[in-house]
């Protein structure tokens, strides 16, 4: 299935490419594009990579682009305060792992498919939203839309996608988060990650 219609079919799936460069003056946008690019590139190598290949390709972008303990902690919710680091580092690494399996899983074949970047970029509060859109080679388009927030570091990173400027992942996230602590705590939310994770491997 390409990419495109699996980002409509499923929220967390979670470009031809846009150079870095271009966008130097602006961090968010230049660190979009530096994504999209290793997504398209990824896409292009995705059969002789296998899945293996792309999750090890895939990782260090992943980790560099999305602040996944930010994005962890706001799905997780109030339930976060009261664990302790062991249990939230526990949480972490297994929404890590399945977010970087959702890419190797979804983007796992390329038959023409380009990211364009959209020029603006919109401010809310202390975050900035940078738009980019993934087009098909038949024209069908994904919209996703980056919130990203400046680190401690001075690096800017995502927190929240959304998907055709309105399907947070988070949102969607948080009840499957919170459900599952209620009935479990954080080593079954924790086990829960990492068994999806292990399904998109295979």
């Amino acid at each position: 299935m390409r990419p495109v219609l699996k980002f409509t079919a499923a929220v967390f799936a979670l470009s031809a490419a846009l150079a870095a460069p271009a966008f130097a003056a602006d961090q968010p946008q230049a660190q979009i594009s530096a994504f999209d690019n290793t997504l398209i590139t990824v896409m292009k190598n995705a059969k002789s990579l296998g899945f293996q290949g792309r999750y090890a390709e895939l990782k260090p972008a992943v980790e560099q682009t999305l602040d996944i303990p930010t994005m962890t902690r706001i799905a997780v919710g109030p339930a976060w305060v009261g664990m302790t680091e062991a249990q939230r580092n526990a949480i972490i690494l297994a929404f890590t792992r399945l977010t970087v399996a959702s890419y190797a899983h979804n983007f796992d074949d390329w038959n023409g498919e380009r990211f364009t970047l959209e020029p603006n970029v919109e401010a809310r509060g202390q975050d900035k939203v940078v738009q980019t859109r993934l087009i098909s080679k038949g024209g069908d388009t994904v919209t996703l839309a980056y919130r990203m927030r400046q680190t401690p570091s001075g690096a800017w990173k995502v927190i929240d996608i959304y998907y055709n400027g309105s399907i947070s992942e988070l949102t969607t996230r948080r009840s499957d988060f919170q459900a599952t602590l209620a009935s479990g705590g954080p080593s079954a939310l924790a086990a829960h990650l990492n068994a999806q994770a292990e399904k998109l491997s295979r």
